[in-house]
């Protein structure tokens, strides 16, 4: 009987496996449903806890929503990481399907994300902001890595901005072809290249 009590009885999560608990759950609600569809108490209710502990690790909806795309953001940081010796060519096609892949399967939460931005939201513009820097610093370095490219040409002004510029442009064109449905994954990962190395061209 008491073993089966013990079987019964929830292991107690620390504070960071809760929280990563809830954000898991956040990253599957947000890609199934667009953001105003997606009730906190949904969240609380699948994770097994009251939305007051829920609201004790994140204040709002607003607040969670930005976890959640920060976490995913880390996420897709890490499945793009510079892989040290491979052409910059090569890693920039696998990063950009990796991309592409992980904003299709989210698409409602990546639209979300990029609206709230667009609409000047101050806690959703700070993920944003960090996000994008993230990203530059990964491109540059391994820009600076590639004997095609080097130092000298990563630290460039006009590559720095090449690249903020690039990042932009891959949004909006993701967000079209979110929209449309066409072309295929590969076309667009295959013009969001060109355009990126069209820029960095002499």
């Amino acid at each position: 009987m008491a073993a089966n009590q013990g079987e019964r009885t929830r292991r107690r999560l620390s504070t960071g496996e809760r929280r990563e608990q809830l954000l898991s759950v956040g990253a599957r609600l947000f890609s199934e449903s667009p953001y105003d569809d997606v009730w906190i108490e949904r969240v609380a209710e699948i994770a097994g806890v009251s939305r007051g502990l829920l609201y004790h690790y994140f204040p709002t909806k607003r607040d969670f929503f930005a976890a959640v795309v920060e976490r995913e953001s880390e996420r897709m940081l890490r499945m793009t990481a510079a892989v040290p010796g491979a052409p910059v060519r090569e890693q920039l096609a696998a990063g950009l399907d990796a991309y592409l892949g992980h904003a299709q399967a989210h698409a409602h939460g990546y639209r979300a994300f990029h609206r709230a931005e667009a609409a000047g939201d101050p806690v959703v513009r700070r993920v944003h902001g960090q996000v994008m820097a993230a990203q530059e610093r990964q491109i540059r370095a391994a820009l600076a890595a590639d004997p095609e490219f080097g130092p000298a040409v990563a630290e460039r002004p006009d590559v720095r901005l090449a690249v903020r510029g690039w990042l932009a442009f891959t949004t909006a064109i993701c967000l079209e072809w979110l929209r449309e449905g066409e072309p295929s994954r590969a076309e667009v990962r295959d013009l969001c290249a060109r355009a990126l190395f069209g820029a960095l061209a002499p």
